[in-house]
């Protein structure tokens, strides 16, 4: 059986680096607020280009606290509205309607699975205050394109990079375009912890300062509280991971490109779409780091069903679009083609490090055999 992810097999090359890093916090007797965390925040904001990272509990609270922050530095009031792919995971959503925000939800370009410069111009109203693009499957928004609106409009723009840590355009990574970035560390991500973990990233000073504090019961100094806070603080044995796994992440992405080349140049069939490709060569694909191998198929039930039964597994990013979810029923009436196009015909195909260039070909040849 070829997995769709084993976590398990994904960090046993680290194994001996992740025990000596857990090893480490425990021996120091500090695990909250401590050195692991400090140093991962300023090596993974060297990383990505900015300024700034600020450790949070999870990649929600990455979205979440940093619309909240800027609730409260003035810059966004409850009913302002944010503008977001509508094929997006329903994460991105619930971060704009956590802080009594209004989504406005366009549906994406259909070959980037990203959000369309063209139709996020025509969704600005006069009651537009931010665009939240997200870079699905691995693959970077077109954040010139998205930058020159939100530059026209005077917009605010969140990146939601849950899924693209490294990608980037011209050299400039994710995380570093918008005026803030929210990262997941999630087990399955490109850069995973072991249990749920998030940051944001900015070149915005006060906007770190009020998220850290947003963060950690509204308080920077300790038992004075400025703002109705949460807790939500990256733990220090959680961070001493993440600096272990950064130090390959460049080195597992390019692995994740090599493979996603192999499915390019291998698979070969009428019935299934494979995504769109942005370059020829591993220095060629920056702007994906394919956290995902996305295809389309307007048969993807049955042939998930046969990959299953030729020992292949997938999965389905996403079975079901925000605006068809019983949590949003005020959606109910929308109608958006492309994204429920989308929704209805992708599947994921296993890519991760820890599978081989032979495990790849199999399950090329097993799509390939799917008539």
């Amino acid at each position: 059986m070829i997995p769709f992810l084993d976590l398990k097999a994904c960090n046993q090359a680290y194994r001996d680096e992740l025990i000596e890093a857990a090893s480490r916090v425990i021996d120091s007797g500090w695990y909250i607020q401590g050195q692991e965390v400090g140093s991962f925040e300023k090596e993974f904001a060297d990383y990505c280009g900015a300024q700034f990272c600020v450790g949070v509990g999870n990649g929600l609270d990455a979205l979440t606290l940093t619309l909240r922050a800027w609730k409260e530095l003035g810059k966004l009031n409850e009913g302002d509205e944010i503008i977001v792919p509508a094929n997006t995971y329903i994460a991105s959503i619930l971060a704009i309607t956590e802080n009594r925000l209004v989504p406005v939800l366009v549906d994406p370009d259909e070959y980037s699975f990203n959000l369309c410069p063209k139709r996020v111009k025509k969704a600005i109203t006069s009651r537009t205050r931010a665009i939240l693009p997200v870079h699905l499957y691995g693959r970077l928004a077109d954040m010139p394109a998205i930058m020159d609106i939100a530059g026209q409009y005077d917009l605010l723009v969140l990146e939601d990079s849950a899924q693209a840590h490294g990608a980037s355009k011209n050299g400039k990574r994710a995380g570093s375009w918008g005026h803030a970035s929210g990262f997941s560390f999630y087990p399955g991500k490109n850069l995973g912890a072991l249990g749920d973990a998030g940051a944001v990233t900015t070149d915005d000073e006060e906007l770190a300062t009020v998220i850290r504090a947003l963060g950690n019961y509204g308080s920077l100094k300790k038992y004075e509280n400025t703002y109705q806070g949460v807790n939500s603080r990256l733990d220090e044995i959680q961070a001493a991971m993440l600096r272990v796994k950064l130090r390959y992440l460049e080195i597992d992405s390019n692995k994740r490109k090599s493979l996603a080349l192999q499915y390019e140049s291998g698979l070969d069939s009428d019935i299934v779409s494979k995504p769109e490709f942005v370059g020829k060569s591993i220095e060629e694909l920056e702007s994906h780091v394919f956290h995902l191998y996305v295809v389309r198929t307007k048969n993807r039930d049955s042939l998930q069903r046969y990959l299953l039964e030729k020992g292949v597994g997938t999965i389905v990013h996403y079975p079901v679009p925000p605006h068809q979810q019983i949590a949003y029923q005020s959606f109910k009436s929308c109608n958006f083609p492309v994204t429920e196009n989308i929704h209805n015909e992708v599947l994921s195909l296993p890519i991760s490090p820890s599978l081989s260039s032979k495990e790849i070909e199999s399950v090329i040849e097993a799509v390939n055999s799917f008539q």
